[in-house]
């Protein structure tokens, strides 16, 4: 019997991420300069189609590795880039003069989408693929203002005119687009500056104030923002689908044109805003609503772990050194950040800039058997088995699949079933004590009862005030011990509603009969009743 079959993507789609894919194929080409220079050329046109002498001309003015192209050449690097899709040949008619011109210009080229799209791209990353680029934070306060504003717009009676709505909200996502992306290449910058350790002294100077100045400016403004935001989408975002719906209903775009939707060479990608899923991308940036956390927590985390690698180059850099380095600055720097810190963020800075961890944070507990009290010194208490990774190479990460999580679902149900029954059982007891209460010479009491009956017993005793009586009051009888009396001795369970009051009477001899056996109480009497402020009325028995 053969494998089961594993689920794959239909037939079309395969096909068509095969193609897309492939139209990359001309940026690792071993003639991968030549290929730039030809697609730089038909991205410097709109809508036209070149030959081969189109290119070949261009190609000569702008100079470069494929200015020594010869005609045969370029026209297998032409036919291999329609083969990637990365052009496309193109459908003009040819009005040639002569039979030589018609064999030179039949032949002509013309942009694809995706080809126009990927050597977009390829040139910026190879124009700032290593600048530092500046985060556009002013744009977090337009972004603000303009949800603002168009919340107020929303929520005005008769809505708000479609035109300015449509503005407003391109204007809004156009702001926002670019705030997101210099946020990520700012950090992606970041990370490779910090991933280095062969900075000098100057350069991590530079990138220290960069990070604890421009860096703090950033987290500082997008956490003053953040809620801001998040609170008037929240606002808004009832309204949404009624304004999308208006949007859609005053200008359809080429959404609107017919066939538009149905044919592969026809989708439409709309503009940013006008579908839900740009608003779900914009609220779950500010806002953490899949618990996968926001982009908001994602860039405080990343700012914590450039802190920790900007702190293990400067410990690298103190080790290397030949002389002292004063850290005074950084040192005052430091306890400004404890001055102004939570407490909770405190722990957090004292463990980044000194490494220190506490003893909880090894993950090393001690077996489920073993309780060990807190006061049982570490030389005589049990010994605790480290894991090999922490003991060879001081790795907390766990290897390998993280095992699933123990479902306590039914012990707490076990322990909740328990503790019902115990109480149950309990008010079962008072009840029985309350209703035996004029006749216990006659009934045998439960276990249960008896037990309840002696534990008010014992904190009524416990309660009670004794006062001195008898012959020990006289002078001069000193050869008689004295006697002591219960003025008060009272106790009750206001939860089962049950009170116990006891008294001392001379002579008095009370018989509790119970499955456990008879208690004989001597010059004791009892008296059961209902606790004061439980429902019922009170009443109150005496048993001698």
């Amino acid at each position: 019997m053969g494998a089961p079959a594993q689920k794959s993507l239909p037939e079309t789609d395969r096909d068509d991420t095969w193609q897309r894919l492939n139209a990359y194929a001309y940026l690792s080409a071993p003639e991968r300069l030549e290929y730039v220079a030809v697609m730089r050329v038909f991205c410097g046109t709109l809508l036209a189609d070149l030959a081969v002498p189109d290119v070949l001309t261009k190609l000569a003015e702008s100079g470069g590795p494929a200015v020594t192209l010869d005609a045969e050449t370029l026209t297998a690097r032409l036919e291999r880039l329609v083969h990637w899709g990365a052009l496309l040949r193109s459908s003009h008619s040819v009005k040639a003069s002569s039979i030589t011109e018609y064999q030179r210009s039949r032949s002509r080229y013309q942009l694809s989408k995706l080809g126009e799209r990927i050597q977009r791209d390829a040139d910026e990353v190879l124009a700032g693929a290593d600048a530092a680029r500046e985060v556009s934070s002013e744009l977090l306060a337009l972004v603000e203002r303009g949800l603002r504003e168009l919340n107020e717009l929303v929520q005005r009676p008769g809505g708000t005119e479609p035109q300015d709505a449509l503005e407003r909200v391109s204007t809004l996502f156009v702001q926002f687009t670019e705030f997101a992306d210099s946020v990520r290449d700012f950090y992606a910058y970041l990370g490779q500056v910090l991933a280095r350790y062969d900075l000098d002294s100057a350069e991590y100077q530079g990138f220290k104030e960069l990070l604890l100045d421009y860096v703090e400016a950033i987290r500082e403004d997008v956490a003053f923002r953040a809620p801001r935001i998040a609170s008037v989408l929240d606002l808004l975002w009832p309204h949404l689908p009624g304004l999308l719906e208006r949007l859609d209903a005053h200008a359809r775009g080429l959404s609107g044109v017919p066939g538009a939707g149905g044919r592969t060479e026809g989708r439409v990608q709309r503009s940013r805003g006008r579908e839900k899923a740009d608003w779900e991308g914009l609220r779950g940036w500010f806002t953490d609503v899949d618990g996968q956390g926001s982009q908001v927590d994602q860039l405080r985390d990343a700012t914590m772990r450039a802190l920790q690698s900007l702190l293990t180059n400067a410990k690298r850099m103190l080790r290397s050194a030949s002389g002292e380095m004063s850290r005074r600055k950084d040192l005052l720097r430091l306890a400004r950040w404890f001055d102004e810190a939570s407490p909770e963020d405190a722990h957090d800075i004292a463990v980044a800039a000194f490494g220190l961890y506490g003893a909880r944070h090894l993950g090393v507990p001690p077996a489920s058997d073993e309780a060990v009290p807190a006061y049982t010194s570490w030389w005589n208490g049990p010994v605790v088995e480290v894991p090999v990774a922490l003991r060879e190479r001081g790795s907390r990460a766990q290897r390998g699949r993280a095992s699933a999580l123990e479902d306590h679902s039914a012990q707490k149900r076990h322990l909740q079933e328990a503790a019902r029954a115990q109480a149950e059982a309990r008010r079962a007891a008072a009840d029985e004590l309350r209703s035996a209460a004029h006749r216990f010479a006659d009934v045998r009491l439960t276990s249960a009862a008896l037990g309840l009956l002696l534990e008010l017993l014992a904190t009524a005793l416990g309660n009670a005030r004794l006062r001195r009586t008898g012959a020990g009051e006289g002078a001069g009888e000193l050869d008689e011990a004295p006697e002591f009396g219960l003025e008060s001795a009272q106790s009750e369970d206001a939860e089962l509603g049950v009170r116990l009051t006891v008294r001392r009477s001379s002579g008095a001899r009370t018989v509790l009969h119970s499955a456990d056996g008879d208690l004989v109480l001597d010059d004791l009497e009892l008296e059961i009743g209902r606790a004061a402020g439980s429902a019922g009325r009170e009443v109150e028995v005496g048993v001698s």
